[in-house]
């Protein structure tokens, strides 16, 4: 576990505590939304350059032996740590 202290105005910190947004699980809940919407940004913004470099779309079976190397180097990487 980690701890983290952190400075907050003080009318923020008070709105934050009566909306019951300071305890562990509302910071750890926060922080899962706010890393999902910033991947969700980059992917965006790739899908943006992707568009702009005219890269024609890849086929189902592209994108599933892309899923399958990804998945195979995750497993590979597991393992090595074990």
């Amino acid at each position: 576990m980690t701890e983290l202290k952190v400075t907050l105005p003080d009318s923020l910190a008070r709105d934050a505590r009566k909306a019951g947004l300071l305890t562990p699980k509302a910071i750890g809940e926060l922080l899962r939304d706010a890393i999902r919407r910033r991947a969700a940004r980059v992917f965006l913004s790739n899908a943006e350059q992707v568009a702009e470099a005219k890269i024609p779309p890849m086929g189902e079976d592209e994108i599933q032996a892309e899923i399958d190397a990804v998945r195979k180097a995750r497993r590979k990487a597991r393992a090595r740590r074990r």
